[in-house]
């Protein structure tokens, strides 16, 4: 759905995120990401899935920061413009300073397209 926004306009933003800590495995993080970019996707959120209750699925393992800058790392070799993760990273908790954020990295990337 997110692809349809670009075929749209490609100059609008696009934003998808993820929990991790419910058993999933790197591999198929990757290839989360993989799909999202394919989407053409420019900002990817992961956090740290806290069990709400005890009625909700447990918590499988708990992500250490070390791990999420790996996640981070891997996120920008696969050409998102920004990435917020980390283990209390939540979709919309700095919207509005992340967009900010978004804007100057396409810019730079324009920027960058256009000198090659």
């Amino acid at each position: 759905m997110l692809q349809r926004v670009k075929d749209v306009d490609p100059s609008i933003f696009t934003k998808s995120g993820l929990m991790v800590g419910l058993g999933e495995t790197m591999e198929e993080i990757s290839q989360m990401m993989d799909d999202m970019r394919a989407a053409d996707i420019d900002f990817i959120t992961i956090g740290q899935y806290l069990q709400p209750t005890p009625k909700h699925a447990p918590v499988m393992k708990w992500w250490s920061p070390e791990e999420f800058e790996d996640l981070t790392k891997l996120a920008g070799r696969k050409g998102f413009l920004m990435i917020s993760a980390s283990p209390l990273t939540r979709s919309s908790h700095h919207a509005g300073d992340d967009f900010a954020k978004l804007k100057a990295a396409r810019e730079a990337q324009l920027a960058k397209q256009a000198a090659e």
